[in-house]
């Protein structure tokens, strides 16, 4: 288990290499003279230009530039300061951070609760009214966007029928500022309606994914000894049923995670969240490198560690992924 756990963690280290590399030749590279953009204006005078390359270490060669930018990060988690306002990306990364993190894992949080006990009915019940209702939620999931979704609920719980918060978000912890919304039954009831509109894209899939693993392990040959052997039913469904079936949500549960990310960048329009992507659109808008830059590799960090514990639950619940690795 340790030499898989060893091989996964090097694999992640190698990820992240990459994905810097590539998403520092991408931002600081193509685009053209970060220095102009710094100073605001093309009609910027040499001097000034000048200085602001020399500030930005700009005036040495691309490679160095990268190399003492990955220093900066690993020696002292620095991720550089903002073109436009000077304030720091790590500071404006830690304040929207909360937001997206509470929209993406309380959403995977709703559509496995939803999903997993419909996709175990279905599949107890083949054929039956639930089961084909799951197939109408399928459709609905898979076909639909996340705006037309957010824009919906939005609509219908939050306009007409004032159930719910249309837009804004809630703290989770006490805020010292007197008047801002906080608590967490408040931060959950806000987070409602984003949360279900991830759930209606996701657990759709989960819920046939499911129903089709459940099936095929029902007929593998150690649930008929099972069976023969006198296991309750119950038993025979928790212990050789779920176990083996599950193994396959767990995998794609990583890269669904790392998919909602991007998703995340919708729903926070829809429902006015200030989190990482409405920063990361207006920061692209406004060519604003750093905070890009800071953005995609935090959130790419995020996807490989979400990924590499998959891994490690993965190898956990089968052992052959251990001796095959």
């Amino acid at each position: 288990m340790s030499r898989f756990v060893f091989r996964r963690f090097l694999w992640a280290i190698w990820l992240f290499f990459a994905a810097t590399v590539l998403t520092y030749v991408i931002f600081f590279v193509v685009p053209g003279d970060p220095a102009v953009i710094a100073a605001g204006s093309a009609s910027a005078s040499p001097q000034l230009l000048a200085h602001i390359r020399q500030e930005l270490h700009l005036d040495i060669p691309v490679y160095q530039q990268y190399w003492l930018f990955m220093w900066n990060l690993i020696r002292h988690g620095s991720l550089g300061y903002s073109f436009v306002n000077g304030a720091s990306v790590r500071w404006i990364i830690a304040k929207d951070a909360p937001v997206t993190g509470s929209l993406v894992i309380g959403g995977a949080v709703l559509w496995l609760l939803v999903a997993i006990p419909l996709g175990i009915i279905s599949a107890l019940r083949p054929r039956s009214l639930l089961d084909r209702f799951g197939m109408i939620f399928v459709l609905v999931g898979v076909s639909a966007p996340a705006v037309w979704i957010g824009l919906i609920l939005a609509y219908t719980f939050g306009f007409r029928l004032h159930w719910t918060p249309i837009a804004d978000y809630c703290y989770f912890f006490p805020h010292p500022q007197i008047g801002v919304c906080s608590g967490a039954a408040r931060w959950a009831y806000h987070l409602l309606l984003p949360w279900t509109t991830f759930m209606l894209i996701y657990a759709a899939l989960y819920t046939r994914m499911i129903r089709a693993g459940i099936l095929e392990t029902s007929r593998e040959d150690y649930v008929r000894t099972a069976r023969a052997k006198g296991a309750s039913t119950g038993r025979i469904l928790v212990h050789h049923i779920l176990r083996n079936s599950m193994l396959p949500i767990v995998t794609i549960l990583g890269m669904d995670l790392g998919h909602a990310f991007g998703i995340a960048l919708f729903v926070e329009s829809v429902f006015d969240l200030n989190g990482l992507g409405g920063e990361l659109v207006t920061a692209s808008l406004g060519r604003n490198l750093p905070v890009v830059v800071g953005i995609v590799i935090a959130v790419t960090v995020t996807v490989i560690v979400l990924n590499f514990i998959v891994d490690v639950v993965y190898a956990f619940l089968d052992p052959r992924i251990r001796l095959n690795a």
